[in-house]
């Protein structure tokens, strides 16, 4: 017969009391207020420093055809499933889907603050943290996110390349061979900076080779599992077609005249070419969006409001419900 536990008890005698949550201090409930409500204010004062955009969006979307924004706003949502699913495929534990789907919601929002995608990446990143994975984990998770991610959006280019008869009209928008120099030269002075860095500076190669170990070894696991595999090529490509579809709907509602493969092609071509700009809010890929397709065929007022439009229904309509989801994740221990 088995020795009775150390936490039994016998009749009559008093139940061990549970121990007591600690009660958060009064600075600890106001950083979590502070936390919840920053995302509300940050889109706020978005909204008061952006607000000529804002208004000259909001004129021309009210003449849209409002099933074509609606369509539209439909493939901004698609964008959060898409982008769910290489998540998931990115990484090798099984995540919650809806959580998931939740902080990719609350990502978009938080990608107005940073550029690049760094505030995507770090809700991601915190959300990760929550669920158990391990720092390094999570970190290589975001690096094979985004370089499956840009493989993708290439493989799309080139397919739309080879189908499309437009890709000659961006041949007068490639700078020529005098002003490429000087950004194969930064380019080059950055890729030998950061190898000499790494192997000069010890305490930097260190964790920096552990974290390509990681990335490695989980980039395998992941490509064993057909599902993880499928969930994370079939986001990555399904994200810049979703994103274009959006483009398009816009496009439609406004009167763009474009046919829907050269509206793509531009969309991934000026993304391509513009996406790395450490700019916030994609400034720079919408002023080579206007540019391409003006340059395929398009007049440049119904371009501008394109591209406006485009702006309001994936960034602007989404970004109050971003930040509500946001808020609500955090005060909910979620982030």
């Amino acid at each position: 017969m088995s020795a009775p536990s150390p936490l039994a008890t016998t009749p009559g005698s008093p139940v061990p009391e549970a121990p007591a949550r600690p009660v958060p201090s009064p600075s600890g409930r106001s950083l979590r207020l502070a936390l919840c409500l920053a995302p509300l204010l940050l889109a706020g004062c978005w909204a008061v420093a952006d607000r000529p955009v804002v208004y000259e969006g909001a004129r021309r979307l009210v003449a849209a055809d409002p099933r074509w924004l609606l369509a539209g706003f439909g493939c901004t949502c698609l964008t959060w499933v898409a982008a769910s699913c290489v998540r998931q495929g990115a990484l090798p534990d099984r995540l919650p889907a809806g959580l998931l789907l939740a902080s990719q919601v609350a990502a978009g929002a938080a990608n107005h603050a940073l550029p690049g995608g760094l505030g995507a990446h770090a809700v991601t990143v915190r959300f990760l943290r929550a669920r158990g994975v391990p720092l390094d984990r999570a970190t290589a998770s975001i690096g094979l996110y985004s370089l499956v991610k840009a493989a993708a959006k290439t493989l799309v280019l080139l397919v739309l390349l080879t189908v499309s008869p437009a890709w000659r009209r961006l041949g007068g928008l490639l700078p020529d061979g005098t002003e490429l120099v000087p950004a194969a030269a930064v380019a080059g002075g950055v890729v030998t900076g950061v190898g000499v860095l790494l192997t000069a500076v010890r305490p930097l190669r260190r964790p920096v080779t552990a974290l390509m170990r990681t990335a490695l070894a989980d980039a395998r696991v992941v490509h064993a599992r057909p599902c993880r595999a499928v969930a994370l090529w079939g986001g990555a490509v399904a994200m810049p077609l979703v994103q274009a579809g959006s483009l398009g709907c816009v496009g439609a509602a406004l009167g763009l005249g474009l046919p829907w493969p050269e509206v793509a092609l531009a969309f991934l071509a000026a993304g391509t070419a513009m996406g790395g700009a450490p700019v916030p809010g994609g400034i720079a890929v919408d002023a080579a969006l206007v540019w391409t397709l003006v340059a395929f065929g398009a007049e440049p007022a119904p371009a501008t409001a394109t591209v406006i439009g485009y702006r309001v229904v994936t960034d602007w309509l989404p970004l109050l419900p971003g930040a509500l989801v946001l808020s609500a994740l955090i005060r909910a221990k979620v982030l």
